[in-house]
This record gives C-alpha cells, structure tokens and sequence, in this order.
C-alpha cells in the first residue's frame, strides 16, 4: 500500500508533505491524519513504509512471534470469560474480540512506569501490564469494585462512564510533567466515547499544556448499535488537529502497525512534544456485551469482511510463511493460552463474595456519623432475612 503522510492541519503551522522531511522531523511531529497505515496486510504480507519502519527496524520474527502469542493467549482469556458469563459465574462481560492487535500493540510498548487509563474493553491491555488472571475477572463477578491494585501494575481499573478516563489521564501526564519525570501516560477508548465532552476537554488541556500522553482510540466501528458513520462523517483522527493535537490512522487489526504508531507518540510525549491521537481503526466481532444481541444491528456480511482481516490471522500467515511458526510452536503458544484460561477460570471460581458491610468500608478517611447510621441501617435490614449473623445468608 502507498502511503503518502502529509499534514493537511499542522498545529505548528508547518504544513507541507512529509516526504519532504527528515525521519527525525516526521517523528516529531507525527503522520497526517487521514492516512490509513498498515505494515502487514490481511493476507500476512509485510508492506514497506519509509516512516513506520524505522520504528520496528528492532522487531524481527521473534519479537513478531512473541506480540503474535500475546493476541493468541488475549483472545483465549476473552473466550474462557464468555463462557464464564454464559454458564452464570459472572455477570456481564464486553469481549474484546477482533481488537487483540490494537491492544497489545500499545500496550507492549509501554514501560512499567508509564500509567494506563482504559475502559472495561481492555482486557490485553491489562494482560500486558502483568494484571493477575483472577483480579481481572473480580469486578465482573461481583466481590470487588475495582480488581486489582493500580500503582501495582500502572493500569486503573475499568472505567465504565464513556470517556472520563481521557480526564484522568490527562491529569496524571500533566502531574509526571510536573515531577520532572518522562513517564506517559496513556488513555483508551471507543469511537463513540469521541461524542463525549469530557474527550473533546481532555484534548484542550492536554494541547494546552503539552501534557505527556497519548490517546489511543479503537475505531471498533459501533458505539453499542450505533454505526461509527452516524457519529463521523470524517475519519474520527481528523478531530484532534484541530485542538492541537498530532494525530494518526492506523490498521488497528495490524499489529505491527500500531506498535510503529505507538512508539511515535511515547517517543513524541518523552522528549516533551506533547500528546499524540492514535485511531486504531478495528472491528468488533463479538458483542457489545454479553447482554447485546449484535444481530440486530448488522448483518453477516459485514462480519464476514472483518473477519478477512482478522489481526491473529495475517500475523499467523506472516510467521507460517516464514518458517517460524511450525508445529513445536503453535503448540507451545496453544500450552500458554490454555494455561491463562485455566487460570481465569480457577481464579473466577475462587473468588469470595464480600461482607456485604464492607460496602461501607473506606467510603470517608475518617468516621462519619451519617455514614455509621446507613451502615446500622442496613444491617438491619440483612438480619431481617435467614441467617442473623447481619449477611442476610448471602455468605
């Protein structure tokens, strides 16, 4: 595929082509928004660009391998989560199937002392930050109301309000600028999270203040039932120029891709560029939640033409053509993955439900009299029921 990175909406005001810059100054500054970058096609064909490639020059078939049992061991955890959801051990789950290379791509560029912001999608991401298998299914059972210990793995736990997280991480970049630190911070989220104010006021803070961080946003092509074109006349990457932002297009189902990307706008945010857009453009193959019956919003031919482009896929073909993904490793990939479904769903079985008292726990930093009231309250309420330990026999 050609590709020719031009900057039609330069914050700096430079304008011009980017072919007529050096490797240095692109990097800097970031790809135009409307072009679509792919670096492996569906068909597992490596394609040559003159920028992109000089951010993965350091990514041969190994490394290719390793992102590839990444998507692989992803894709598995969200499978045995379904199942998990189907049989009733937890109560909702939001696949993630489709997306495993906009994910992992990301998020394996990262290092431990940069900090995540994501929705409740982001279930690789969090598999790449070194979430354990039972923490991460802890809210969608039920006993926790978060999961797992944020400054543990540099990764907060889901946030369900569409779009908030792209606050929160501007916040925390612009907390690192003021430490002195080169940490980045970085925010996931939907295409439809992109209606939301609190996206469009992250943006301005973030240009305003040159914070350090990056948003990625996976263009999944549905906002629940929504079609991405109701809400997007113009490739959604276009929007962040016009606050300021740098941003860039990219095959999110190519996860060579969105590595090169990825690198670009942390090496961007590091050296105090600023932040960086990044559309991931992808696809939703599965639901929206277990709750959502997709077909009645879009038919099997669309479906059909995603699943051509499966990012799993064209990485399995790219290593398979050259000889390094055979029988030993295909195997070994298969072990990994089905020893993180084990964990999941041992982990998911595991898990205790709470005192129902520990609601109250840790809502205020000191005593409050209110608080101790409703909690008396409600512990009449559960001794009203079998069982008068104050449970309500829900132990």
């Amino acid at each position: 595929m050609e590709t020719h990175t031009q900057f039609p909406q330069d914050p700096d005001g430079a304008g011009g082509d980017a072919r007529h810059r050096s490797p240095e100054d692109q990097a800097a500054r970031g790809p135009g928004p409307s072009d679509l970058v792919q670096l492996i096609d569906p068909d597992g064909h490596r394609r040559e660009d003159a920028l992109y490639d000089l951010f993965v020059a350091d990514l041969g078939l190994d490394e290719l391998l390793g992102l590839y049992e990444d998507m692989v061991v992803s894709r598995r955890i969200d499978t045995e989560a379904t199942a998990l959801q189907r049989q009733g051990e937890i109560g909702l789950w939001p696949p993630l199937l489709g997306q495993e290379a906009a994910q992992v791509g990301s998020a394996r560029v990262l290092r431990p002392d940069d900090f995540v912001f994501t929705s409740y999608r982001e279930q690789a991401v969090a598999y790449c930050r070194g979430v354990e298998l039972d923490q991460l299914m802890a809210m969608w059972r039920g006993t926790a109301l978060s999961g797992w210990d944020p400054f543990a793995v540099g990764m907060a736990t889901p946030a369900v309000i569409i779009g908030a997280q792209t606050l929160h991480a501007t916040g925390y970049a612009m907390g690192c600028q003021r430490d002195g630190s080169d940490a980045v911070a970085v925010a996931y989220f939907g295409d439809g999270a992109t209606s939301q104010g609190d996206v469009s006021e992250a943006l301005v803070l973030a240009a305003s203040f040159r914070a350090p961080v990056v948003f990625v946003c996976q263009n999944n092509q549905y906002a629940i039932s929504e079609p991405v074109g109701l809400q997007a006349q113009r490739p959604i990457a276009e929007r962040a120029p016009g606050f300021g932002v740098p941003s860039m297009r990219v095959d999110g189902n190519d996860v060579l891709a969105v590595t090169a990307a990825m690198r670009i706008a942390v090496d961007r945010a590091r050296s105090g560029g600023g932040p960086t857009f990044i559309e991931a453009v992808t696809y939703r193959m599965g639901p929206h939640t277990t709750s959502d019956d997709p077909t009645r919003y879009r038919d099997e031919a669309e479906v059909a033409s995603w699943r051509a482009k499966d990012p799993i896929v064209r990485v399995e073909r790219l290593l398979d053509a050259a000889g390094v993904l055979d029988e030993s490793a295909r195997a070994r990939v298969a072990r990994v993955a089905d020893a993180a479904a084990a964990r999941v769903r041992a982990g998911c079985l595991a898990l205790q439900a709470p005192d129902p008292l520990s609601l109250f726990d840790e809502v205020y930093a000191t005593p409050h009299p209110v608080l101790e009231r409703q909690r008396d309250e409600y512990r009449s309420y559960l001794e009203s029921f079998d069982g008068a330990d104050g449970t309500g026999g829900v132990r």
